[in-house]
């Protein structure tokens, strides 16, 4: 449940609060949990959606997040930095394919603020001529103003009512459209796998959702109320100088004295919310670890370590915290005494005026109303330091997060380090030359060419020295080293997952599905313009080039048994979504339509009776009665084990037929007998895989291997050894 914040909000028919902070009433839900005048309600933060992190973290290790001293040493942005990153973050919205409908909303709800703005004009002359009939005992004069008043109730509401929902509804769609436009760009080009795989930010999933809701309903809110605050001057100030012009000067001084010693008092509270905001995500992340590994965490005894850890994240929010409530604290002294005193000094300035006889009761009661009026617009940053604050830590993280983003999606912008050629040949399924000129293979159909690749770490220590190889089809690979010597890495760098280091790699494919075994195919050669560049997006990569990886611990998604076996070739169809789903007030871009070239290049979706075959080739045919059919929806990374998971992460496999393989310990969890039976259905299905393992049963299911050795930085040799299976003294001992 997040976090709900009262601000004084005044009723436009009344004249003692401050107008300016009608706008924000409570779209402030951002505004943060430790200001005094505000009133929290239960915790801030949702569970986390790290469906996407989950994904990444099949393949590796979860990596911390930075380290706390980074966070202690964080200095607040400056203005000129905040304004960029706002501009940049909430300009794109507008100039979308949406804008059109975005820019009526916004100019619907333009409109209604100024019909409100111009009611609230016209209850300052109502209130004026209620108060004087009231003080010259006027009895008839009251009865006249008071059913004025009432009809000026009936005629203003529906202004306020409409303008309140129209401003939610366009921050509604204004939200839907940005949580589309990060998410494509945190799916699209593995972009999620690095910031995971390299702690670039924190806590995306918290950007996302969050902070993006936070962003969108303030912008707008305080869009709104610079707006208002604008039509309020013209509007007052004109009444003002009407009465007593001084009086215009006071207000002045008084304003802008209190924005002052604001700032002054506040400078703080930026970077306090912006370690906040990440402190607190952090400890609930600490407590989804604890729900994922639950099974892990019991087995070891370790809920005494996992109490001390998630205690030591929420002590560091606690104290950060803490350090934010006193310097709200201090902050609300001055605002309070600023607030109260203004109920108070327009009337002392003008009771001069009164008690000569020179103005009439009710104009002091004007005075006081366009005096606030104006010192609201005024004193928007003196009335809102503490939502402001919180909305610029807000921008600070999105802009963060959009620059990350960016970064990673500007072709050819990669790091001197990633030097590895990765490049891609379809093998077309007609015979002879094409016009292209492109000459046919031998009878071998060539999948893998590796020259001279040599893989480091990030931090340039070096995995792989000076590799070259080549597998054709059926050439099954298994590669073999002890732990840390670059196995996986190897098959991350052939993935499209890992640039570092130097050399090429060279992938033959057909589209998925078409696994004829042709003697003489073409190939037409296609090379991808840089090393992480994708071919369409990641689920167009995938069906294009027809290589699957299977982890050591498969990736469950969430959904049904079905979905499970369907990943990733396969989605649900736009037309299977529920009825309520398409009557429903749904926005275009929440529709996402599949790439044009996927559909066509992906093979024909399999039909119930398939998956049920695949599942009882895979020995899981119990799981249909176990879980009430292929439709049941289950957290199945819960109730299914790890031996389980691999099974079907082969079913998808069986499923899809993709032309190669990448088996990273992919039946470490099973027995030989299942080991056994499953690659015999994958060899039967066509499918050339290069497999991970440190099993000698392995040897009899491949014709080639890799050995890598640990590299030896004092080297210049190869740290590996290519041959064929049966050259391999290990091979002779498996058969026995």
């Amino acid at each position: 449940m997040g976090t709900q914040a009262k601000l004084v909000v005044e009723s436009p028919f009344f004249n003692v609060s401050p107008n300016i902070v009608s706008t924000l009433d409570s779209n402030a839900k951002f505004s943060h949990r430790s200001s005094l005048r505000f009133q929290t309600v239960t915790t801030r933060r949702r569970v986390s959606l790290s469906t996407a992190t989950a994904a990444a973290a099949t393949t590796t290790p979860p990596v911390p997040p930075p380290p706390p001293i980074q966070d202690e040493q964080r200095k607040p942005p400056d203005l000129q930095s905040l304004i960029r990153r706002f501009w940049k973050v909430a300009v794109p919205y507008w100039s979308s394919d949406d804008k059109v409908q975005a820019r009526l909303q916004l100019a619907a709800v333009f409109a209604l603020t100024l019909g409100t703005t111009g009611i609230s004009v016209g209850f300052s002359f109502l209130g004026r001529d209620f108060y004087n009939a009231l003080a010259n005992k006027d009895q008839e004069q009251f009865t006249k103003q008071l059913l004025y008043y009432l009809a000026g109730f009936a005629g203003g509401i529906p202004f306020f009512v409409l303008r309140d929902y129209a401003r939610e509804k366009l921050s509604l769609r204004w939200r839907s459209w940005m949580t589309s436009y990060y998410m494509e760009r945190y799916l699209k080009n593995k972009t999620f796998y690095k910031i995971q795989s390299q702690s670039t930010i924190d806590n995306p999933d918290q950007r996302i959702v969050d902070d993006l809701s936070s962003f969108t309903g303030t912008a707008l809110s305080f869009s709104l109320t610079l707006f208002n605050a604008a039509i309020d001057l013209i509007s007052f100030s004109n009444i003002l100088f009407g009465i007593y012009p001084p009086l215009f000067g006071v207000l002045l001084a008084y304003s802008l004295g209190g924005t002052a010693l604001s700032v002054f008092l506040g400078k703080g509270l930026v970077s306090l919310n912006f370690l906040q905001e990440k402190k607190e995500a952090d400890f609930r992340y600490g407590l989804v670890r604890v729900r994922e590994n639950a099974e892990s965490i019991a087995f070891y005894g370790g809920e005494e370590n996992e109490m001390q850890l998630l205690l030591s994240r929420f002590r560091s929010a606690f104290e950060n915290l803490n350090q934010l409530l006193i310097s709200s604290r201090n902050l609300d002294f001055f605002t309070s005494g600023y607030r109260y005193l203004i109920q108070i000094l327009p009337a002392a300035v003008v009771a001069p005026m009164y008690f000569s006889g020179k103005i009439e009761f009710g104009v002091i009661n004007q005075s006081v109303s366009a005096f606030n009026h104006i010192l609201g617009d005024f004193s928007l940053i003196v009335y809102q330091f503490q939502a402001l604050s919180a909305f610029s830590a807000v921008i600070d993280r999105l802009g963060e997060f959009d620059d990350v983003l960016d970064s990673n999606s500007k072709k050819g912008d990669q790091d001197s380090k990633e030097k590895i050629r990765l490049n891609f040949c379809l093998i077309s399924s007609s015979n002879g030359l094409h016009s292209n000129g492109s000459m046919p293979l031998s009878k071998r159909v060539k999948l893998l060419h590796v020259e001279h690749l040599t893989v480091q770490t990030p931090s340039e220590a070096t995995l792989i020295k000076d590799l070259s190889f080549e597998i054709f089809e059926k050439d099954h690979l298994l590669v073999t080293g002890p732990s840390g010597s670059g196995k996986t890495s190897l098959l991350r760098v052939v993935a499209g997952l890992w640039s570092f280091g130097n050399g090429a790699i060279t992938v033959y494919v057909r589209p998925r599905g078409d696994l004829e075994m042709l003697h003489s195919p073409d190939v037409v050669s296609y090379q991808v313009t840089s090393t992480n560049e994708t071919i369409g997006d990641s689920t167009g990569r995938r069906n294009f080039e027809g290589v699957i990886f299977l982890p050591q611990k498969p990736y469950m998604v969430l959904g049904t048994l079905r979905q499970q076996l369907l990943y990733p070739t396969w989605t649900e169809d736009s037309d299977n979504l529920s009825d309520d789903a398409k009557q429903s007030d749904s926005v275009p871009f929440l529709m996402r339509a599949r790439d044009a070239r996927c559909v066509n290049e992906r093979s024909k979706k399999p039909t119930s009776e398939d998956l049920l075959q695949v599942l009882n080739d895979v020995s899981l045919g119990h799981l249909l009665s176990r879980f009430d059919g292929l439709d049941s929806t289950h957290e199945w990374s819960s109730v299914l084990s790890l031996g389980e998971q691999q099974r079907l992460a082969f079913g998808r496999l069986l499923l899809s037929k993709p032309t190669l393989a990448l088996l990273d310990e992919s039946t470490s969890a099973l027995d030989e007998a299942n080991e056994a039976r499953l690659y015999q259905l994958i060899q039967a299905a066509g499918i050339t895989y290069i497999s991970i393992g440190h099993r000698r049963t392995l040897y009899k299911y491949h014709k080639k291997v890799l050995h890598v050795s640990t590299a030896d930085s004092t080297s210049t040799q190869q740290n590996w050894s290519f041959k064929d299976v049966e050259e391999d003294p290990i091979y002779d001992f498996s058969k026995q």
